[in-house]
């Protein structure tokens, strides 16, 4: 049993990081729409894009001139998401870790309070799952945001059962 506990606290660390993993994926460039974009004009439409390498940094990045001739730094469409990933999976790797420990370390009398902030957490990651799923910036995404809803209200809702039966330890019969 204490098992299947561990288990479980370990996957709902996981529910805000799909969030988060969803919104990178949502924030794709790709999926940005021409009128989207507040600073372009309509005589900026006619742009010329060049690519170019920067020799500061590795990576490459286009270079858009408008009408005008005022150049703007675009970032390549896979960089800014792919870093953002890579990041978001390094900061989910240690609040496993860092959340297992902790956890596991809380004494009995303090699992009330502990749940009840728990509860508080997951109706953040709930709203952030929904915000996510409603995007449908891609598929992916909406994959991610719907599995974040369901892990968050998972825990919820067993968080609210479990606060449930200890607080009603307490009334008299």
């Amino acid at each position: 049993m204490k098992h299947w506990r561990r288990l479980l606290t370990v996957l709902f660390v996981w529910a805000p990081w799909l969030v988060l993993i969803g919104l990178a994926v949502a924030a794709d460039p790709e999926t940005e729409s021409e009128t989207s974009r507040p600073n372009q004009s309509a005589a900026a439409a006619t742009t010329k894009t060049t690519q170019q390498n920067d020799v500061q940094s590795p990576s490459a990045r286009k270079l858009t001139t408008t009408t005008t001739g005022q150049p703007q730094d675009v970032a390549t469409e896979s960089q800014p998401t792919s870093e953002l990933l890579i990041a978001s999976l390094a900061i989910l790797v240690l609040a496993v870790f860092v959340g297992f420990e902790v956890i596991s370390k809380v004494p009995p009398m303090l699992h009330t309070p502990l749940m009840s902030g728990s509860n508080a957490i997951s109706g953040i990651t709930v709203v952030g799952a929904l915000v996510v799923t409603a995007s449908g910036a891609s598929n992916f995404a909406s994959v991610l945001g719907m599995l974040a809803v369901i892990l968050a209200m998972t825990n919820v809702t067993g968080g609210f059962l479990v606060t449930h039966r200890m607080l009603s330890m307490f009334q008299k019969k």
